[in-house]
C-alpha cells in the first residue's frame, strides 16, 4: 500500500513510565484507530466490542464482567487498536500481489506487512514462480484437497491453529483430521501454556485455571507472577483494583518492573483520569529468571516451619487429609531446600521473601496469577508445581477466592484446546467422536509445534495448513523453522491480513482469505455467531457488525468444510454443507461431544453466556488417586557462565503477538526502535559495555551451532542482575528448537543464554 514505509531503527529513551493507562491510553487507542479506518467504524467497532451481544475481542482472553455489569466502554487500549486493525479500511488486492514478488514479501518487516490491510481473494504460489497470483476457491481448495489425498500417510500433513479461531471452526479442524486419519494438530498454545496444562493436569486433574473474576475480586492475597499486564492483559489491572478496594494485597514477581502492577490509572473513573490511580503491588519482588521455582519451593519450608512453631494454625490439615495425596514426600523435601540455593536463584533477599510469607500468614484467600515468565523455562513445569504445592498447604483450591490463574495471551485458545485441538487428546474424546460422528479416530499422538518444525524439516511433513496465526514468526529457531516450511510441497495459511508466513513458501503456497472476528457472517441459514471460551471457562458468543471486507472472503467454517468435504468424500458420513450453513448444527454435535456443552444452543444464547463446570471448585480431582497431588521438584536453576546473560523475549506495549503496531514501547520507555536488548547498568559494566553501544546477541546451544542476532542496540535498564529482555519475534533466532520445557515441550522463550559481543555485521530487519 501507498505512504507505508517499512521503519527504520532511530532509538530514542525516556525514563520508564511509574503508572499504566490514564488518558494517554485512551489517545493511543484512538489515535491508531483512526488512521486504519473512519470514526463511524470505529465508533461501531468499539460500542460493540466485548457487550454480551457483541464482538468478543480478538486479542486476550482476560473475562468481561457479568452481563448487566458491564462498561459501556469494555475494553482497554490494546483492545482497541487490535479490533481496529482488523477493521481497517485498507486492502490487498491482485494489484499488490503483481507489483511485489515473494522475495520482496520476505525482506519486509512484520509491521510493514500488517500496515498492508485485509487480504481480499484466494492467492496461489504456483511450484517455480516467484509472485502470487489469484485463484478461485474451487482450484484452492482442489488444490489443497489433491495434495492432501496424494499424501503417503495422513501423519505426513500438519493442522495448525492460533487463538483467533473460534469454537466452531476448531471443532471442525480437528473432527477433519481426525477423519482424515491424524492427530497432528499443532497450536499456539503449545508455545505458551502448554507447561500450564501438563502441570495442572498432573496435579489437579484439569489442564485449566479454577477462579472466576468474582474470585480476583474477592481474594485476600493474588500474586501476579511472571506476567506483565500492563500490555498483555490490561483489563486484568481493572480486577486487581477491585480487590484492592476491597481490601486485598497484591505481590508482584517479575524480572521487569512493570508500569501496571506499580499504578493503574483507570481510564472510565474519575481517579484515573484526575487522581493518581490505584497502587497495585503491595510488594514487588524482582526476581531472577527462573528464579520462581526456588521462592515458591522456600515459601512452601517456610510454611511448614511455621507449622511446625504453631501446630495446628497454618496448615489446612483437614483439606490435606481428604483430599490430597504426597504430602509426606513432598514436606520432607521442602524442608531441606538451602536458603543460600533459594537466595542465589532469586537474586532476592531472604527479608523479601520473609515478609511475603508474613503476607501469605495473613491471608485466607489466596490465587496465584501466571503467564510466560514461569511457563517459558526449561523447568516451567516444575515450577507451576510449587505453585500448586503451595496453594495446597493451606487449602487454597477448590473455594471462594483461592485457586490457581493461568493467564492465556490469546482469545480462545483455552476454547480452541476444550474443542479438540491438541495431538494428545484424551480416549473419551475420542470415543465420543466416534459415537457421534461413526468413525474410528486414530489414537496415535500427533506432532506438537517443535515436533511438527522438526518433521517438516526432516521431510517426513509435507503439507502445513495454519489456521490464523503466523506460524514462522511465532515459533523458535526462526532460521530452522523457514528453512523446514520452505521444504513442504505445499503450504497454505487461512488468514485476515498479510504476515512473514506468507513470504515462507512451499513448492505451492495458498493465501486463503477469510472474514474477521468484526465481520458480519452470512450464510445460507442467516446470520452467524461464533463462540470463544475466555481464560475463565466462560463460553460465549461473538457477533460480527462489519460489512466483509471483500465480497470473496469466506468464514473459517466455511473453507474447513468445504476442504474436508473435498477430501473426504462421503466417508465418512459428516454433513459438512450443513455445517457450513448453520453454526447451529456444528453446537448441537459439540453438545453431544465435548463435556460440559449440554444444551449448548440455549445456553450460549443466554446475555453472557455461561461458565463450565470445573471439578476443582467441588474439590472433585481426576487423577489416578482421585485427589489432588503434592509433587517433590528437584530444586533447579539456570546455570549462567561468567560473561553471560539470561535473556528473555518479551512484547512491547505497541505489540500483538507477532506484529507490532508501532516501534514503541512507551511503558519502558523505548521510542522508534525495536532493535534493543535490556540491560541492567551493573552487568553492562561488569561486560565491559556501555548504554546505547551497538551489540550482536549471540547464544549457543550444545550442538555447537551458534545463533546471532545484529545490531541492537544497548539500554541501560533496571533488570534484574545476570538477566537481560528483548523484544520478539527479532529474537526468536536465538532459541534454538531442542532447547524445550521439560515434560510439556514449549521452547525455553524466557531462558536463553547469550553474550553480548561488539557489533560486526551490517544489519537485516529480522536477525
Amino acid at each position: 500500500m501507498s505512504g507505508i514505509e517499512d521503519p527504520v531503527d532511530d532509538l530514542s529513551v525516556t525514563p520508564p513510565k511509574r503508572w499504566a493507562t490514564g488518558v494517554p491510553a485512551v489517545t493511543h487507542a484512538l489515535t491508531y484507530s483512526l488512521e486504519q479506518t473512519s470514526v463511524r467504524r470505529t465508533a461501531l467497532t468499539l460500542l460493540n466490542i466485548n457487550q454480551a451481544k457483541g464482538t468478543d475481542c480478538p486479542g486476550c482472553a482476560w473475562p468481561e464482567p457479568a452481563a448487566g455489569k458491564r462498561h459501556l466502554n469494555e475494553y482497554c487500549e490494546n483492545g482497541a487498536k487490535h479490533i481496529n486493525d482488523e477493521a481497517t479500511t485498507r486492502r490487498v488486492t491482485a494489484d499488490f500481489f503483481r507489483e511485489h514478488s515473494i522475495a520482496e514479501l520476505g525482506a519486509k518487516s512484520d509491521y510493514w506487512l500488517n500496515q498492508q490491510g485485509r487480504l481480499t481473494e484466494p492467492m496461489i504460489k504456483r511450484p517455480g514462480a516467484e509472485h502470487y497470483e489469484p485463484v478461485g476457491w474451487d482450484e484452492a481448495l482442489e488444490v489443497l484437497a489433491e495434495e492432501l489425498r496424494r499424501l503417503d500417510s495422513p501423519d505426513e500433513a500438519l493442522f495448525y491453529t492460533s487463538g483467533r479461531v473460534g469454537n466452531e471452526a476448531a471443532f471442525l479442524l480437528q473432527l477433519f483430521a481426525r477423519a482424515y486419519g491424524t492427530n497432528n494438530l499443532p497450536d499456539c498454545s503449545n508455545m505458551c501454556h502448554e507447561s500450564s496444562g501438563s502441570a495442572l493436569m498432573e496435579t489437579l486433574g484439569i489442564g485449566k485455571g479454577s477462579v472466576s473474576l468474582d474470585d480476583i475480586h474477592t481474594a485476600d492475597l493474588v500474586f501476579v507472577v511472571g506476567q506483565n499486564p500492563g500490555t498483555n492483559h490490561p483489563r486484568m489491572l481493572s480486577a486487581l483494583e477491585e480487590t484492592k478496594r476491597n481490601g486485598g494485597k497484591v505481590i508482584a514477581v517479575n524480572p521487569l518492573p512493570e508500569a501496571g502492577l506499580l499504578r493503574f490509572k483507570h481510564p472510565q473513573k474519575a481517579r484515573g483520569v484526575i487522581g493518581r490511580g490505584t497502587a497495585i503491588a503491595d510488594q514487588f519482588l524482582q526476581i531472577r529468571p527462573g528464579g520462581d521455582l526456588a521462592l515458591f519451593q522456600a515459601l512452601g519450608r517456610l510454611l511448614l516451619e511455621a507449622e511446625d512453631e504453631r501446630p495446628g494454625t497454618v496448615l489446612d490439615h483437614a483439606f490435606i487429609s481428604a483430599h490430597t495425596t504426597g504430602f509426606t514426600d513432598f514436606a520432607d523435601h521442602a524442608r531441606k531446600i538451602a536458603w543460600e540455593d533459594v537466595l542465589a536463584a532469586t537474586g532476592l533477599s531472604r527479608e523479601e521473601i520473609e515478609a511475603v510469607h508474613e503476607q501469605v500468614l495473613r491471608s485466607g484467600k489466596i490465587i496465584v496469577c501466571w503467564a510466560m515468565g514461569l511457563t517459558q523455562h526449561k523447568h516451567g513445569v516444575p515450577t507451576i508445581r510449587e505453585v500448586v504445592n503451595f496453594l495446597l498447604l493451606r487449602g487454597n483450591v477448590g473455594r471462594p477466592g483461592a485457586g490457581v490463574c493461568p493467564v492465556r495471551g490469546h482469545s480462545n485458545v483455552q476454547g480452541d484446546r476444550t474443542m479438540g485441538i491438541w495431538e494428545r487428546m484424551p480416549q473419551p474424546f475420542l470415543d465420543a467422536l466416534e459415537r457421534e460422528f461413526g468413525f474410528t479416530p486414530p489414537t496415535k499422538h500427533g506432532l506438537d509445534s517443535v515436533g511438527s518444525i522438526r518433521a517438516m524439516r526432516d521431510g517426513t511433513a509435507k503439507v502445513f495448513l495454519g489456521v490464523a496465526g503466523n506460524f514462522v514468526r511465532a515459533t523458535p529457531d526462526s532460521d530452522v523453522t523457514e528453512e523446514a516450511m520452505r521444504g513442504c510441497r505445499l503450504t497454505a495459511h487461512i488468514s485476515t491480513k498479510l504476515n512473514r508466513s506468507h513470504a515462507v513458501c512451499g513448492d505451492i503456497a495458498l493465501i486463503l482469505p477469510t472474514l474477521g472476528r468484526s465481520d458480519r457472517d452470512v450464510q445460507a441459514a442467516g446470520e452467524q455467531f461464533v463462540t470463544v471460551e475466555d481464560s475463565m471457562s466462560e463460553v460465549h458468543a461473538s457477533r460480527g457488525k462489519l460489512p466483509p471486507a471483500s465480497p470473496h472472503l469466506l468464514s473459517e467454517v466455511a473453507i474447513i468444510s468445504r476442504l474436508a468435504r473435498r477430501t473426504l468424500g462421503d466417508t465418512p458420513a459428516i454433513p459438512w454443507e450443513d455445517f457450513e450453513a448453520d453454526y447451529g448444527t456444528v453446537r448441537d454435535r459439540i453438545s453431544r461431544v465435548v463435556p460440559g456443552f449440554q444444551d449448548f444452543n440455549a445456553r450460549v444464547a443466554e446475555p453472557g453466556g455461561f461458565r463450565l463446570p470445573n471439578p476443582v471448585n467441588e474439590r472433585v480431582f481426576r487423577t489416578p488417586s482421585g485427589q489432588a497431588v503434592f509433587t517433590r521438584n528437584d530444586f533447579t536453576m539456570p546455570d549462567i557462565p561468567e560473561g553471560h546473560l539470561l535473556l528473555q523475549t518479551l512484547r512491547s506495549h505497541d505489540q500483538w503477538n507477532t506484529v507490532p503496531y508501532a516501534m514503541n514501547d512507551r511503558y519502558r520507555g523505548i521510542h522508534n526502535a525495536r532493535r534493543v536488548v535490556l540491560v541492567n547498568p551493573d552487568d553492562l559494566q561488569d561486560l565491559g559495555f556501555a548504554d546505547r553501544d551497538l551489540v550482536d546477541l549471540v547464544a549457543v546451544w550444545h550442538d555447537g551451532r551458534e545463533r546471532r542476532a545484529p545490531d541492537f542496540r544497548v539500554v541501560a535498564y533496571p533488570t534484574s542482575r545476570g538477566s537481560a529482555a528483548s523484544y520478539y519475534p527479532e529474537t526468536n533466532v536465538l532459541v534454538p528448537l531442542d532447547s524445550v520445557a521439560d515434560i510439556s515441550n514449549t521452547p525455553t522463550s524466557k531462558g536463553v543464554l547469550v553474550r553480548l559481543e561488539p557489533a560486526r555485521g551490517a544489519a537485516s530487519w529480522d536477525g
